[in-house]
């Protein structure tokens, strides 16, 4: 089987590479840290030839495959653009599957970067989509040293901490932002005073609905708390627990068939009044069907962008937005390819690290609405804010402001 070639390839390549582990708040100086040293399959050389190969990864099957699949066609959309416009290099994706939400998920996602690590030819990644998914192939892709770029993975500590440094970087702003816009939104604009807050005890959802619960507490918001599996369907005694005069119920869930559900229920329980509000893991007009109650935040794009109308153009006039910020993604990485493989055709993976830390994409290329640029710890050091989103009973529209 290819993966299990891959594997053994793998086994061969990951003779290690060491972590610089740079502690730092989000915002901090303008410039990513890079790793102290390079070894094994990190300093390999690769002859760059003329098509380039990016490894991808997303949950192409699977209970996020609705949200999987924008990050997919997006990806192909730069692939496909970028073939289009350049004559001497092409560019090309490596997909690994990594079915999140699945219950053998994260063995699928850990299967995928060693499969990507015991490729020679890939030099970067574009994903994994979720923060539970990083925390778990943190060292395969780390032991093949490659540097992965995420469109979607929002969870705070993820590039804080220090683990990954100069190794994660995303395209989307962290929860430290997200978190604070939607309990604003809460407090100041809908003036809510009775919140219910439901994780789905996922890394990505408990680090968001903690973000959420200690800034409405801190404004005197009462709150009540739970949590609920990835896996669970029924959600009728979680629902009984919900008071009636409950003015919002906040689910920063990842699974979107998952949120529909509970939305539906909600209602089936006669507590549809109850407002709504998903995070970006729900931004998807499936779950903004469940009606016109429901509020959501999502990452920031420019809606005036000449990318989004092309991709629009070529997928039925659906934006399919949640998947943007992976075309920002995979041009940074592709960019980044580019330039290390400029020199004399041949590029290491710590040279397209080195790469996608010192990216610099201005806004005018740019589908995020900022030019792209990285922070020591991976984040943008360009992107402050988060969009929220009210359903008009079919799509999320931008709430003004």
């Amino acid at each position: 089987m290819r993966r299990r070639r891959a594997t053994a390839i793998a086994a061969l390549l990951a003779l290690g590479a060491a972590l610089a582990v740079v502690a730092g708040a989000y915002a901090t100086t303008e410039r990513a840290a890079a790793p102290t040293a390079q070894t094994g399959s990190d300093a390999a050389l690769v002859k760059c030839g003329k098509t380039r190969t990016i490894g991808f990864m997303a949950p192409v099957t699977g209970p996020a495959a609705s949200i999987g699949i924008q990050q997919v066609h997006w990806a192909q959309y730069y692939v496909s653009t970028y073939n289009k416009t350049h004559t001497k290099t092409k560019m090309k994706l490596q997909t690994e599957d990594t079915q999140l939400g699945a219950p053998t998920g994260t063995a699928e996602a850990l299967k995928g970067a060693q499969a990507l690590a015991g490729s020679p030819n890939v030099l970067g990644v574009v994903g994994p989509a979720g923060s539970n998914e990083i925390v778990g192939v943190t060292k395969s892709l780390m032991d093949g040293g490659l540097a992965w770029v995420s469109g979607s993975s929002t969870r705070t500590s993820l590039t804080t901490d220090g683990t990954r440094t100069g190794y994660m970087f995303r395209t989307v702003p962290p929860d430290a932002i997200q978190g604070p816009t939607a309990a604003n939104y809460i407090i100041k604009k809908l003036k809510y005073t009775r919140v219910y807050i439901i994780d789905d005890q996922e890394t990505y959802s408990t680090g968001l609905a903690d973000e959420v619960q200690s800034r409405l507490k801190a404004a005197g918001v009462t709150v009540g708390r739970d949590g609920v599996s990835q896996q669970q369907s029924d959600f009728s005694s979680l629902i009984a627990k919900i008071a009636r005069d409950t003015q919002l119920v906040y689910i920063p869930w990842q699974l979107t068939p998952k949120g529909i559900a509970f939305g539906n229920q909600m209602k089936a329980a006669g507590k549809g009044s109850i407002k709504l509000m998903g995070a970006d893991g729900l931004f998807d007009s499936s779950f903004a069907a469940v009606g016109s109650h429901v509020y959501d935040t999502n990452f920031p794009l420019n809606p005036k962008s000449k990318i989004i109308a092309g991709f629009k153009k070529g997928h039925g006039g659906d934006g399919e937005y949640f998947g943007a910020p992976t075309y920002a993604a995979t041009q940074v990485v592709a960019t980044a390819i580019d330039r290390a493989c400029s020199k004399n055709g041949t590029a290491t993976r710590a040279s397209v690290r080195a790469a996608i830390r010192s990216t610099k994409i201005p806004a005018a290329q740019s589908l995020i609405g900022v030019a792209i640029r990285f922070n020591r710890n991976g984040d943008l050091s360009t992107a402050k804010k988060f969009g929220l989103y009210k359903s008009n009973g079919t799509v999320f529209v931008p709430i003004p402001g």
